[in-house]
């Protein structure tokens, strides 16, 4: 284990990889409900995405742990599976294998441009301070889903009646909570204890607060032990969804090709953005990849077989899982958990990937963990992530305008690629009217255009 994964060179523990593997799996295993709930309302079988959810994690993640030796996790993406149903399905009228189809094309384009080395090309042209905004973004992303998830903050329209958890206001105005909720003081006790391990150096802080506030949240009745007597272990089958994407029939309504095209690159564009924000955030915080390669070295990031690897670990992930019934699979933000926790290497998401596979015969036992418990996590890992924000010259305009979008509309839009496009455009926008255009790389001014084509084909859609 030692000399495959090589902990000592990466400095860390088995012990530690397997804290790190499981603070991951417990901030992200709230997909295994989420996801079955999202498709099924676009006509896919519960349990049959269910099974297909878990397997995807589990065989995306084992390839990111065994051939890229990184720690990250991967799992169908939320965004991604709500795109799919209500856009894809429920919108433009496609069926739900059609939609597989297209997931399983834009894994496909997303493999042949890691393997051409296009995404690689693409990292490299990211200026380093928009690499330190993308980090700091992202920390405040997760800070917000964290503070969400502990009911921190409410959320009221303009016309005075509250906001549910599933319900869309065109305005709504968020406020901080009155801490009567039950689940916002689990939360916080949780945060408070979680904070105090932190600053006192406590091994597995983050793990421990989890496992903390579980516990508290038992006698609040945020969560409850199972009813061992009327428990299920029957196994869902995955034959409903297993194989029956549509192909031909995708292409077989010649009026609608262009809607195809436009639908599969705005998958891939967003599937894209979402790991590479994903791998310059937490992997230039925690130097990941940061090891240099003499033979590979590049401005700021240095391109070592094991970056590479990585890339191509997340492009076969949602074929894979095209393939077995679910929609994109994704390298999670939530993975920043576990290597704040120490996590290092492919051994943490081995962890996280046999944890995936122990869930389809302990489901019962996942539901124990409440959003409450994992929201402290989420809250301490933005902060710790928000360190790469002071690396960024605030005091240069054409710096700070496209950082300050980077940093702000991931958490306010809800989308790391959301954020990542609009920096990009003020970022070319600054260069060009300062009379700097030679100075921003040519694939930034590409990637942009393919921004702004997305925003208009999706407005039109």
């Amino acid at each position: 284990m030692e000399k495959f994964f090589k902990l000592k060179e990466n400095g860390t523990t088995v012990k530690t990889e397997l804290f790190a593997g499981l603070t991951t799996f417990l901030t992200m295993a709230y997909i295994l409900f989420v996801n079955p709930i999202i498709l099924a309302q676009a006509g896919m079988d519960k349990g049959a995405v269910f099974i297909a959810t878990i397997l995807a994690a589990a065989i995306g993640t084992f390839i990111m742990g065994f051939v890229a030796n990184v720690p990250f996790a991967q799992a169908p993406g939320m965004g991604l599976n709500a795109f799919f149903t209500f856009t894809v399905v429920l919108g433009l009228g496609f069926t739900w294998n059609q939609a597989l189809a297209m997931v399983f094309i834009c894994g496909i384009i997303n493999i042949l441009i890691t393997v051409t080395k296009i995404r690689q090309m693409i990292i490299k042209a990211i200026p380093e301070s928009l690499q330190y905004a993308i980090s700091a973004g992202i920390g405040l992303f997760i800070a917000y889903i964290g503070l969400k998830q502990g009911h921190f903050l409410s959320f009221t329209g303009e016309n005075g009646i509250a906001a549910g958890a599933s319900t869309i206001f065109s305005d709504v105005i968020p406020a901080l909570t009155n801490f009567k909720n039950p689940i916002t003081l689990v939360a916080l006790i949780g945060l408070i204890v979680t904070i105090i391990l932190l600053v006192r150096k406590v091994n597995g802080a983050i793990l421990i607060g989890i496992v903390v506030t579980t516990l508290v949240a038992l006698p609040f009745g945020v969560t409850s032990l199972p009813d061992f007597s009327t428990m299920s272990f029957a196994i869902p089958s995955l034959e409903p969804t297993l194989f029956k994407l549509d192909l031909i029939g995708l292409f077989t309504d010649p009026s609608k090709i262009l809607i195809v095209v436009a639908t599969i690159f705005a998958f891939s564009l967003a599937d894209t953005f979402d790991t590479i924000g994903t791998f310059l955030g937490t992997g230039r915080k925690s130097g990941i990849f940061d090891k240099k390669d003499e033979e590979k070295f590049e401005d700021g990031i240095y391109f070592d077989s094991k970056l590479e690897r990585a890339l191509f670990a997340d492009a076969t992930a949602t074929s894979i899982g095209a393939l077995l019934g679910t929609s994109n699979t994704t390298t999670y933000v939530e993975s920043a958990t576990g290597i704040s926790a120490g996590g290092r290497t492919g051994l943490t998401s081995v962890t996280v990937g046999v944890l995936f596979l122990l869930s389809i015969f302990i489901a019962p036992f996942i539901g124990i963990v409440p959003a409450a418990a994992t929201a402290p996590a989420l809250i301490i890992v933005g902060i710790l992530m928000m360190e790469s924000i002071g690396k960024i010259n605030w005091s240069d305009l054409e710096i700070a305008v496209p950082s300050f979008f980077i940093v702000a509309l991931m958490p306010l839009s809800y989308g790391i690629s959301n954020g990542i496009a609009v920096g990009f455009f003020f970022y070319c926008v600054t260069k060009v009217f300062k009379g700097k255009a030679n100075e921003v790389h040519p694939i930034m001014y590409i990637v942009t255009l393919l921004f702004l084509v997305n925003f208009i084909v999706t407005a039109l859609l």
